[in-house]
């Protein structure tokens, strides 16, 4: 666990160094932010009752959503586990006494991390100080938010292991890219990255909830605004807790089996 424990902040350290990127993003996602609430508010003006959340804890979701983007959007993909998987540069981590998945595993959590700790502060302090009803507002309670915690962390564990899907699926590609875009694609509007699930029609929102892609980003975020409480909380953490050990442990044995198969060629 130690070599682990020292690859991560390896890599937490080296990531926080890029400051200049850090800024860039957080304007960016400020502005996104922004345009989000500008845009949503235009359809609540017509009628606010005709929609299951106030425009407060909208702009909570769109915050919370901005300020962890890097910890909980799909398409925050390493391109250098691509580069090694395609050129046959596995072959060198493959010699080392480490379990390749653990290792991609912390690389992703680490990387993450590091991104989101150099915005998430700045973004959040901005949103507080902005005027109603685009402000940035507390939680619902402190219960939601230790749950929110909790499920912040599960949901990391799962967008992690959901990546190392794609990660394993290009040992079977000749080239990363589709399934880069299909996969990103299907799983920022499943997770309610781009409407939170809530908007949807019943049958629709429902099967989302009960798969994984629920508890990546919509089900960390309705528990921070309250809209989740009692049993239904809950159920959601302990189905968290579920797509957490199985998408790890296919991916683990998916990586097993791969690597079985894979063939390194270069000259």
């Amino acid at each position: 666990m130690k070599k682990y424990l020292s690859f991560f902040r390896i890599r937490f350290n080296l990531l926080l160094q890029y400051r200049g990127a850090a800024y860039a993003g957080m304007v960016t996602q400020f502005f996104w932010g922004i345009m989000t609430l500008l845009m949503f508010h235009a359809f609540y003006d017509a009628d606010p009752n005709a929609f299951p959340m106030t425009f407060s804890q909208l702009s909570a979701y769109i915050w919370i959503q901005q300020s962890t983007i890097a910890l909980l959007m799909v398409w925050f993909l390493e391109n250098d586990l691509f580069e090694e998987i395609t050129s046959g540069g596995v072959a060198y981590s493959l010699v080392r006494p480490l379990d390749l998945y653990t290792m991609w595993f912390t690389k992703n959590v680490a990387t993450r991390l590091a991104k989101a700790a150099l915005r998430f502060i700045p973004i959040l302090l901005i949103a507080f100080l902005l005027p109603v009803p685009y402000r940035m507002s507390l939680p619902a309670s402190w219960l939601s938010f230790i749950c929110f915690i909790g499920a912040m962390i599960l949901a990391v564990i799962i967008v992690v292991a959901y990546c190392m899907l794609i990660y394993i699926a290009t040992f079977h590609t000749m080239n990363p890219m589709g399934i880069r875009i299909v996969a990103t694609s299907m799983t920022e509007f499943f997770s309610g990255a781009i409407i939170p699930l809530a908007f949807l029609p019943t049958y629709l929102r429902t099967l989302l909830e009960w798969s994984p892609f629920g508890s990546m980003v919509n089900f960390p975020l309705q528990v921070y605004n309250g809209n989740i409480q009692g049993a239904a909380l809950v159920q959601g953490l302990f189905l968290q807790i579920f797509w957490a050990v199985v998408l790890v442990l296919f991916g683990k044995w998916w990586m097993h089996q791969s690597l079985k198969k894979v063939i390194i060629q270069g000259g």
